[in-house]
């Protein structure tokens, strides 16, 4: 592992996986490809844009021209393709953006992958690559549908996606895997369950529910909040990722989680006794068309065969959680300032 393309590295996980590895080292360079959407955020990466290991470069991932030039000039030989559009509130009002980022512009990232990484390009039988090359797939365990009361997801669990989001990653996990059994193409899928952390942007739960709380505003819960997660700290998740890197076993699928099922309406709860604020400030809203009710992750098959194991504790992670968002207040006003508020109000205003 030398050169590492990382899609998506100024996102939530994406940035935070930056910062993993340049604290971890082991590598030459590290190219950051970004559309720089709503959730792109080059702040999240202000401390470390001056280390000479890293590149920043502005670009989608459908660019099959981009994307070669980029496997050419810095000889990449690891893709780790955290690129997609991820909300599920905003799948369902704009879902062709889902399928277009994710499917297609997951297999543009494979097309360029087996192209530079095989041996004979030309030769369709030969299954040949290069010696350490690799390209990881980073999915979700919504990609499983949802749970009753029991059991958990395991990696031989059926896709059965219930949102356009999930059914785009699904989508791309199929499309990853073909690439694997019809290519030879050297890859890895890892699925996780619910991140938290730091540089969440502001539309998922967590940094939501403290924004509106730091500011007296209603917390808007789905339903009766009773839908259940299994929370993962993205530190945890990051690390997970660098050691299937490492130690993964080409083809294989990895589900990663936290072992914290939490239901919403407890997270939210936690985050206003944490603040010293009212229970009077829930607001229940209408519960968003195919809501899955749980997810729990079964992450055996990672802790046993790659020797991973989350380090956090939803108590210590959700503290320190909240304690950034309180002390990072400039970062969060300058996103709130900018077309956040206007998606905010179009999904909860009416509901």
């Amino acid at each position: 592992m030398k050169n590492i393309l990382v899609t998506g590295g100024a996102g939530f996980i994406g940035s935070n996986f930056v910062h993993l590895m340049l604290e971890r080292g082991g590598f030459e360079t590290l190219i950051n490809l970004d559309a720089l959407t709503y959730a792109g955020n080059l702040d999240n990466l202000a401390d470390i844009e001056n280390d000479p290991r890293y590149i920043f470069v502005k670009g989608d991932i459908r660019d099959a021209g981009l994307i070669g030039s980029l496997f050419d000039k810095y000889d990449i030989d690891t893709v780790v393709n955290f690129a997609a559009e991820s909300h599920v509130d905003r799948s369902i009002t704009d879902p062709l953006s889902f399928v277009s980022t994710n499917v297609v512009g997951t297999q543009t990232l494979l097309d360029a992958a087996k192209n530079h990484w095989k041996v004979d390009p030309k030769d369709k039988y030969s299954n040949e690559y290069k010696p350490g090359v690799k390209y990881l797939q980073v999915s979700t365990d919504e990609v499983y549908g949802a749970l009753g009361k029991e059991g958990m997801f395991r990696e031989t669990t059926p896709l059965s996606p219930n949102s356009p989001y999930s059914a785009s990653k699904a989508s791309a996990d199929l499309m990853v895997r073909a690439y694997h059994n019809t290519f030879g193409l050297p890859c890895n899928i890892t699925r996780c369950s619910n991140n938290y952390g730091p540089y969440q942007f502001p539309e998922k739960l967590i940094p939501l529910m403290i924004n509106n709380a730091k500011a007296d505003k209603p917390l808007p819960v789905y339903g009766d909040g009773m839908q259940i997660r299994d929370w993962l700290h993205v530190k945890d998740h990051c690390a997970a990722i660098a050691t299937v890197l490492e130690k993964g076993v080409d083809g294989e699928v990895y589900n990663i989680g936290g072992n914290n099922e939490k239901a919403n309406i407890y997270i939210v709860g936690l985050i206003l006794q944490t603040l010293g604020k009212g229970e009077d400030l829930i607001t229940h809203v209408k519960d968003r068309p195919g809501h899955d009710r749980r997810y729990a992750i079964d992450n055996t098959k990672i802790t046993t065969q790659l020797g991973w194991a989350p380090a956090y504790t939803f108590e210590e992670g959700i503290a320190e959680t909240i304690q950034w968002y309180l002390d990072h207040q400039t970062w969060m006003e300058k996103i709130l300032s900018g077309d956040y508020q206007n998606y905010y109000e179009r999904m909860y205003q009416n509901a």
